[in-house]
C-alpha cells in the first residue's frame, strides 16, 4: 500500500469540514477503521462503500474516478472498482484492451482513441 488513497480522503474529508469521526459514522465503520484508512495502513474499502464516500464528500466525477484509481493502485493487479463490470460486459472492450496490450499502445494512440470518443459525443 502506498497510502495515497487515504491521503486522498482525509484531504477531501478536512476540506469539507469533516471530522474522521463522523466521516466514520455517515460511513457505518468505527472510527479506527477509517483512521487505519486515512493513514494507509488498511485496504479502501468495497465498491459500495467507495460510492458512499464519492456522496458524503460530495466529490464530482473527476474527483470519484480519482478516488477509484487510487483505491486500484493500492492493491496489486486490480482495476478501478467502478470498471469492472463494464470491461466484462463488453466483448469490444476486451478485444481492445487485449490489443492494446499486445501491440504495448502508446499514451499518443489512447489519446486519439479518446479524442475519437470525444467526438462522438
Amino acid at each position: 500500500m502506498n497510502g495515497k488513497f487515504g491521503e486522498f480522503i482525509a484531504e477531501k474529508r478536512k476540506s469539507r469540514g469533516l471530522t474522521l469521526r463522523g466521516l466514520a459514522a455517515e460511513l457505518g465503520i468505527v472510527p479506527a477503521y477509517m483512521s487505519d484508512i486515512e493513514k494507509g495502513n488498511r485496504y479502501p474499502p468495497d465498491k459500495d462503500k467507495l460510492y458512499e464516500l464519492a456522496r458524503i464528500l460530495c466529490l464530482s466525477e473527476e474527483e470519484t474516478n480519482t478516488m477509484f484509481d487510487l483505491a486500484a493502485g493500492e492493491k496489486e493487479n486490480t482495476v478501478s472498482p467502478d470498471l469492472p463490470e463494464y470491461i466484462m460486459g463488453n466483448e469490444h472492450v476486451r478485444v481492445a484492451l487485449r490489443m492494446a496490450r499486445d501491440n504495448n499502445a502508446s499514451s499518443e494512440v489512447w489519446q486519439k482513441v479518446i479524442e475519437m470518443m470525444e467526438e462522438q459525443e
